[in-house]
């Protein structure tokens, strides 16, 4: 789960964001009862997102990062059939140097890595302190517990996995990057709360 990109970039970007907060339910929504979303665009189609409030330090942060189109220039450049795919910066030789654009890891025990599980990359620092500018999505049906404990989960796909299931059987390199470059779009959507239910009550099942 090695990635990182300049601190630099991502100040600039933050410079112009804007911050949207949660209510106080579990997880994201306006005060019309609409249910705030990651929505990722991608060549394989469409891939959403609930945010978990039990992380609320990952979740603002990704909802500030999208709100700037961070991702928008940067690509799924890590994808394991039977593992994840991974999304965000590149490898950086340095690994991270800049803490203020670290995040203290939040794990929370109910919060596993089973399929369809979003969580924040990091290199091996100690603290497990997660890179801002990364996520991945766990594809592996049978889930990857041990990584629990290790890497903070902050959301769950809800619909969408079957382009992470094309996306991870890329033809990639030794590097597992994709030989073909798998660009995405990272936005925050509003969905109607009984979409949201749909949904999440389809992903359940």
């Amino acid at each position: 789960m090695n990635r990182l990109s300049g601190s630099l970039v991502i100040h600039l970007f933050l410079a112009s964001s804007i911050l949207l907060f949660s209510e106080s339910k579990s997880f994201a929504q306006t005060s019309n009862e609409n249910v705030l979303v990651g929505q990722i665009v991608t060549p394989y189609g469409e891939i959403l997102i609930e945010l978990d409030d039990r992380t609320p330090n990952h979740k603002e942060s990704f909802i500030e990062l999208a709100n700037a189109g961070y991702w928008d220039s940067l690509t799924f450049n890590r994808v394991i059939p039977n593992f994840v795919a991974q999304g965000g910066c590149p490898d950086t030789p340095e690994g991270f140097s800049d803490p203020e654009y670290l995040l203290e890891p939040e794990f929370v025990p109910e919060l596993k890595h089973v399929y369809g599980a979003v969580g924040a990359g990091r290199d091996d620092n100690p603290g497990k302190l997660s890179a801002r500018c990364q996520f991945y999505i766990v594809q592996n049906p049978e889930g990857i517990p041990r990584l629990d404990g290790d890497y903070t989960i902050f959301g769950q796909v809800i619909k969408g996995m079957s382009a992470i299931e094309q996306i991870v059987r890329a033809k990639r390199d030794n590097n597992d990057e994709p030989i073909k470059s798998i660009p995405l779009k990272v936005k925050i959507i509003q969905i109607s709360q009984s979409a949201y239910s749909e949904l999440t009550t389809q992903k359940n099942q």
